[in-house]
């Protein structure tokens, strides 16, 4: 099926190359170097679990990433504005990464030699599974007959309604990077704590510390709940995923542990609760055992 506009992202999105594949979407991917030196493209030339299992194997190593240049987005945005194919591409919050700046500048350029290209860039204000999420809303847009211009006035309407509520199994890996940010507090505080951390906005903010992981992944769901009570809020309204970065199989307990907990008041099932890896982009960041969720209001949502 053909729509009339594209979807294209970032490698930030970190939704399944399956999924990419059967939405017809474009992603442009980040590049991860574990020395600093030699960059590879995520996804196309490391592979998410080669990416976590080198953390893994190697924990005195902290990997970097490096935002997609103006000429990788180019590559994608000529042959659309070429063939005048509106397109939309939603970018990582700005206050992680100038991968929306670059695709500007790309859009700028295409602009230059096309100039009825039609490209609309957006700054997601989140990242990583939620990014993902919005990317999926938009989808749905696509699919159901919305316009372009509908389609973006809808992004930018429920991209402040998204949350991340997650853990990490240690804050080394956000000091290092750099992103310690309103977290600077919990830096020097008790050894082996488990932080609670809450992604609004575009920003990290600390929500907690708890002594355990099992009690840290019980507090993540208690931020989901004490989001919808604030809400006063039908879950049915909003989309949600659980993320997870080296450990699969922790993510689906933690999954059953939400369904198990919201089924009296906010009832889901597991098919409605997907599970998306966390890919490097973010994994630098979070190190190998971040875990938490990510909701977002749907598109469709009562109103």
């Amino acid at each position: 099926m053909s729509y009339n506009f594209q979807i294209i992202t970032d490698g930030s999105c970190d939704l399944p190359v399956e999924l990419v594949k059967e939405k017809n979407l474009t992603v442009v991917p980040f590049y991860v170097s574990f020395d600093g030196e030699h960059y590879k493209k995520e996804i196309e030339e490391v592979g998410v679990r080669e990416f976590y299992t080198q953390m893994v194997e190697n924990p005195s190593v902290f990997p970097k990433t490096s935002m997609p240049s103006a000429q990788d987005y180019l590559k994608v945005f000529e042959p659309l504005a070429k063939e005048g194919i509106p397109a939309i591409c939603i970018c990582i919050t700005t206050k992680f990464s100038g991968s929306m700046q670059s695709a500007v500048t790309a859009r700028d350029m295409t602009a230059e030699k096309y100039p009825d290209s039609r490209i609309t860039v957006i700054d997601a204000a989140v990242n990583t599974v939620l990014q993902g999420l919005l990317v999926l809303e938009a989808v749905k847009m696509q699919q159901a007959g919305w316009s372009c211009e509908e389609t973006v006035r809808r992004i930018e309407a429920i991209k402040s309604t998204g949350r991340i509520f997650f853990t990490v199994g240690s804050i080394d890996y956000l000091k290092h990077g750099g992103r310690i940010g309103k977290l600077s507090g919990l830096a020097g505080s008790i050894l082996g704590i488990k932080p609670l951390i809450t992604l609004k906005e575009g920003e990290i903010f600390p929500s907690g510390i708890t002594r355990s992981r099992m009690k840290s992944q019980e507090k993540v769901i208690g931020l989901l709940v004490d989001y919808l009570n604030e809400l006063h809020a039908d879950v049915s309204d909003y989309s949600l995923a659980v993320g997870f970065g080296y450990d699969r199989m922790e993510a689906e307990s933690f999954r059953n542990m939400i369904v198990d907990t919201l089924s009296g008041r906010y009832p889901i099932t597991q098919d409605k609760l997907p599970i998306f890896q966390i890919g490097a982009t973010i994994g630098v960041h979070t190190g190998p055992y971040p875990i938490g969720l990510g909701i977002i209001e749907r598109f469709d949502a009562a109103r």
